[in-house]
């Protein structure tokens, strides 16, 4: 069975960079199956790639493996690190992008990357996804053994999750992430929630009033806001038919509340 190698960057698809790192890892490892998780990151967003990776990285067989290149940090004396897990591979710079779906697995091992050995020649200080992290993926799908490529450390940059705060039973959150259709990714859950009670929560959106959940769009008017749990289980500030962003001039980071009726 080919080994799977997924990408996740933010370097769209309109410079040549997406189809370099695919054609150095099928040089190495031409029995590969590169996936691509996406490419649309805005530019050095690490907050919006460690999120892309967090919710879709365990919907891949045992044995993937994960690369990640947003990287504005690419050239300075940030490190370059490969995490194996008792499942997968991941790998990219070490600047946050990993963490929040690392805190979720058991880590078995984390390896700096400095053996030049199996990276290309000539390494750009501006594409080290071309010339380490696309090599390094291609050598561990062909069964090089990650202790190889460096020293071990001890740790990884964390970046922050923002946790929401509760106050009797009420929530304060925020927004993780605006996807394609204008849907606010929130950082509440039903944890943060009184599940025997969903049905008295009172959404706001930049002190905005939403709505309550619902368990569809369809439960609402076309045009009309609302609140869904979405398929990554954060509940989600929407528009049927629109866009919450637009309508609630939403962004990353933006507050939303919960408020028990």
């Amino acid at each position: 069975m080919p080994r799977i190698i997924t990408l996740l960057t933010d370097f769209g698809y309109n410079d040549w960079f997406v189809g370099v790192m695919k054609g150095v890892i099928t040089s190495i490892a031409p029995e590969s199956l590169i996936i691509d998780i996406t490419h649309n990151i805005k530019p050095g967003d690490i907050r919006s790639a460690a999120f892309n990776l967090m919710v879709s990285y365990r919907f891949f067989p045992k044995g993937s493996i994960h690369v990640v290149v947003v990287d504005p940090g690419v050239g300075t004396a940030r490190k370059a690190i490969v995490v194996q897990t008792e499942d997968m591979i991941f790998i990219g710079p070490d600047n946050g992008v990993l963490s929040w779906a690392l805190e979720s697995t058991d880590i078995c091992r984390i390896i700096e990357l400095q053996n030049p050995k199996w990276f290309l020649k000539n390494v750009s200080n501006t594409f080290h996804g071309r010339d380490i992290f696309a090599p390094v993926a291609a050598h561990i799908a062909n069964g090089i053994d990650i202790q190889e490529f460096g020293p071990t450390v001890s740790d990884y940059f964390k970046l922050p999750f923002p946790e929401p705060t509760i106050s009797n039973y009420n929530v304060t959150g925020e927004i993780l992430l605006i996807d394609r259709f204008g849907n606010g990714i929130t950082n509440i859950t039903d944890s943060h929630l009184l599940r025997t009670k969903l049905e008295k929560y009172k959404f706001f959106a930049n002190s905005k009033f939403v709505g309550r959940i619902q368990q569809s769009y369809g439960t609402v008017p076309a045009g009309k806001p609302l609140v869904l749990k979405g398929s990554t289980g954060f509940y989600e500030i929407c528009v049927n038919s629109g866009s919450a962003a637009s309508m609630f001039n939403l962004e990353p980071k933006s507050p939303v509340t919960a408020l028990l009726d």
